[in-house]
């Protein structure tokens, strides 16, 4: 009797890591959203035997996908079958979800994207990754000094009668007039709506700067859960803004879909099982000196071998196994 085939999608990123467990249609039958706290190792460990709980029986993982900031790291502890850039993967969850899509907003903890779609096909992007004015650990920060949870943030914009001006090109001018203004007597509600605004405009003047806005436009990542966000964007755009179902993990989903696409070309996953990372595992890195680009190369070892390497932009520390390469052991010397 076959076993049924399934497929596993990770995003590593800087605040979260995302799991997606799916079937061969993509369609999605677990899903995890775990906050990194800085251990993204130790939450992937975690978030990996939670989901092994969730397999269904008879069925068998054909392949895994990574994405994310981390996904070099994710993909030496896993042995994935593909590691794809956090844009190939966005958009590939998109065009899944909602196939006319073509513009993606995208705002996660420490970072926000945009992606232009047409006819299927990613035809140009941007990224912010200097400044946190914008993002969600930016919006975690001033949920906490207003003391308001971060899940009721978005809908207390909502109640707003007279949004103040904020200034949101930067994150410590933005909090600066946040706080002058509560020192003026305006409501948090209002506050909180002026907020919002500022970070949308942030966003458009600086990641959508000379980009082509087109519907059905699509808004995910974390910050999508924020209502607040959400309706400034629709009245700036003058247009619908479409949150996905799953908009906290579709990096995770497209690398699922990903994988699928690749194992379905005949190839055996490499995955080695939910419970394979080791507790041994040490991280470390070097300067390559072999030229004046002078490299940082990040090396991965766990039980005395080497389990991978990356960084280097001519690929001469690229390998996975120090048996394939042991004259790199000799980086140090």
């Amino acid at each position: 009797m076959n076993r049924m085939e399934l497929y596993l999608g990770l995003d590593v990123g800087s605040v979260s890591v995302n799991l997606v467990l799916m079937d061969g249609k993509c369609n999605v039958l677990e899903k995890l959203y775990l906050r990194t706290e800085g251990k993204p190792i130790p939450v992937l460990r975690g978030g990996l035997d939670r989901m092994s709980r969730s397999m269904p029986a008879g069925c068998a993982i054909a392949g895994v996908g990574v994405t994310g900031s981390g996904r070099e790291l994710a993909s030496a502890l896993v042995d994935a079958d593909v590691v794809k850039n956090e844009i190939t993967a966005h958009g590939m969850a998109v065009l899944h979800c909602v196939p006319d899509a073509q513009t993606i907003l995208e705002i996660g903890g420490q970072d926000s994207k945009i992606i232009l779609l047409r006819n299927g096909i990613v035809t140009d992007f941007a990224m912010n990754t200097v400044c946190a004015a914008g993002t969600g650990s930016f919006l975690d920060r001033q949920a906490a000094r207003l003391n308001i949870p971060i899940q009721e943030f978005g809908n207390m914009a909502l109640k707003s009668d007279s949004p103040v001006r904020i200034a949101g090109r930067c994150a410590v001018f933005a909090e600066s007039d946040m706080i002058h203004k509560q020192q003026m007597g305006c409501s948090s509600e209002d506050i909180i709506k002026g907020l919002c605004e500022a970070l949308v405009r942030n966003y458009l003047n600086n990641v959508g700067k000379g980009k082509e806005i087109l519907p059905q436009i699509v808004f995910q990542g974390g910050v999508a859960a924020n209502a607040g966000i959400k309706k400034s964007f629709e009245e700036v755009l003058g247009q619908p803004v479409l949150v996905p179902e799953h908009y906290d993990v579709m990096g995770a989903l497209g690398a699922g879909i990903l994988a699928k696409m690749e194992t379905q070309k005949g190839r055996a996953t490499h995955f080695r099982g939910f419970h394979a990372i080791p507790e041994d595992f040490h991280a470390q890195t070097f300067a390559c000196s072999g030229c004046p680009n002078l490299c940082e190369v990040v090396e991965i070892t766990s039980g005395g071998s080497v389990r991978a390497r990356w960084g280097g932009r001519c690929g001469k520390w690229a390998v996975t196994a120090e048996q394939e390469h042991p004259a790199a052991l000799d980086h140090l010397a």
